[in-house]
């Protein structure tokens, strides 16, 4: 883990997270026989549709993990990729995620069948006969009347070579959307670190609706359900200024966490009234 991965708590960022799948992911790939240069000849690529990540342990400057990944699933136009952290020497599970893949022809930029040469690829032995049973992605619950809103334009730095935002970046969004949310509540993170505490993300779930592109002005709302004695799920729902579009819909569930002793700890009832109008009753 690098220094500049790591955010102020000393912690991997969520978003590298994300970062490290897409580059194990690419090498599986590449390891199977189709690196990206064999996806450009043949006109298709993958388009990540959904990840869910849960963070088991944090990870620091200086640790050393290993991304293991392999294929969950095929169904006709998309697949499921599986990942474990581990963290080299303890063995210690880290982090563990799933993200729901898209094959796509470039030309149309629609769904295409995965053909057998791939899923052959991926399963030489022959694939299952069956697979695990997909769990829908959940819904948000309607946001009360207290969602808080923000804007954010879309620059340069978040664009990846497909020309769009990077599906990491998103977790760059939510994060400052996040930060903006407590500090206009009352409890900006200097407030929370004073009092010896933190919210950390155990999880996140998300769902990618429809790419954002360069200069694509966002409107950000968020808001919270599911309080309960030391967590609460954080909604972030993300559309496109100029037309209402829906393009991404994030599920943050948040650890309430004692810093002194690494615990989790009851959410302050103080919090709770100052949140309230975010809060789903």
């Amino acid at each position: 883990i690098r220094h500049y991965e790591c955010d102020a708590l000393g912690h991997l960022n969520n978003a590298n997270y994300l970062r490290y799948m897409q580059e194990t992911a690419f090498d599986a790939s590449a390891s199977a026989g189709f690196d990206r240069e064999r996806y450009q000849d043949i006109g298709h690529s993958w388009l990540i549709r959904e990840t869910d990540i849960e963070y088991l342990k944090p990870v620091r400057y200086a640790d050393i993990v290993e991304v293991k990944t392999w294929v969950i699933d095929f169904q006709r136009v998309r697949s499921r990729r599986a990942y474990e952290f581990t963290c080299v020497g303890s063995g210690e599970l880290v982090a563990k995620a799933a993200t729901d893949w898209v094959y796509l022809e470039n030309s149309s930029n629609r769904p295409a069948t995965i053909p057998d040469d791939i899923i052959s690829a991926f399963f030489p032995e022959g694939a299952p006969e069956s697979f695990p049973p997909r769990v829908k992605f959940p819904n948000a619950p309607t946001p009360p009347p207290g969602k808080f809103d923000m804007n954010r334009r879309v620059v340069w730095q978040d664009i990846d070579s497909v020309q769009h935002v990077n599906n990491a970046v998103y977790l760059n969004y939510v994060e400052e959307c996040g930060m903006n949310v407590i500090a206009a509540h009352g409890w900006p993170i200097t407030r929370m670190l004073n009092d010896n505490f933190a919210i950390i993300i155990r999880r996140h779930q998300i769902l990618y609706r429809q790419p954002a592109i360069l200069n694509d002005d966002l409107d950000l709302s968020t808001w919270v359900s599911n309080v309960r004695r030391s967590t609460a799920t954080r909604h972030y729902s993300i559309h496109r200024k100029s037309d209402g579009t829906q393009l991404a819909l994030v599920h943050s569930l948040g650890v309430w966490v004692d810093l002194r002793t690494g615990k989790p700890m009851r959410i302050p009832d103080s919090l709770l009234a100052d949140f309230a109008d975010n809060i789903v009753k």
